[in-house]
């Protein structure tokens, strides 16, 4: 079971997709909000979750505090998903919460200039190849504030992500099969 870890929907049972994604651990989760509460990162910050899936990181930010969160995916029947977990997230919060999905590709998405984003987190495919993903990347750093966080999960077999000259490294953090790496934008 996905569900909000923490925050003003905390505890909320989140669906699942039934095939197609795989959603982040609550131990994954857990560990890498914690470290964005205490950086101060997600204080009504806009934050998008490409590669959604169930929403779960974008939703999870908006009941710690963000702003809004924009998720965006391109398989079907996840983003209706995506859009009934935002619907129940949203209804826990109030009505300050701003959660929208997007049906269509993390590409085709940064390419319409939405923005600018504070925190933007990438979960994609385990087959999405490097050169897609540094391509995604370069398009992200477009529509980011200065400043903004991205955080790249990435099954730990995967190499580290080629970033664009806009975003600088900052951290990786492996958690068995996982490994999350984190960059700015400066």
């Amino acid at each position: 079971m996905t569900r909000i870890i923490s925050g003003a929907a905390g505890s909320l049972a989140l669906a699942v997709p039934d095939a197609g994604t795989r959603p982040t651990s609550d131990r994954v989760r857990e560990s890498l909000f914690g470290a964005l509460e205490s950086a101060g990162v997600l204080d009504d910050a806009a934050v998008l979750d490409l590669y959604a899936g169930s929403g779960a990181l974008g939703l999870e930010a908006l009941s710690r505090g963000a702003a809004s969160a924009d998720l965006v995916e391109r398989a079907p029947r996840a983003a209706s998903v995506a859009q009934r977990n935002a619907r129940t997230v949203a209804a826990a919060i109030g009505p300050d919460a701003v959660a929208r999905v997007h049906r269509t590709s993390a590409d085709a998405y940064l390419h319409t200039g939405p923005g600018p984003f504070d925190l933007a987190f990438l979960d994609p495919p385990y087959d999405l190849d490097d050169d897609a993903l540094a391509e995604t990347l370069a398009l992200l750093a477009d529509v980011l504030a200065p400043g903004a966080t991205v955080v790249v999960e990435r099954a730990s077999r995967s190499p580290e992500p080629r970033l664009p000259h806009a975003l600088e490294p900052t951290r990786s953090k492996r958690y068995g099969d996982t490994t999350l790496w984190w960059s700015t934008r400066v």
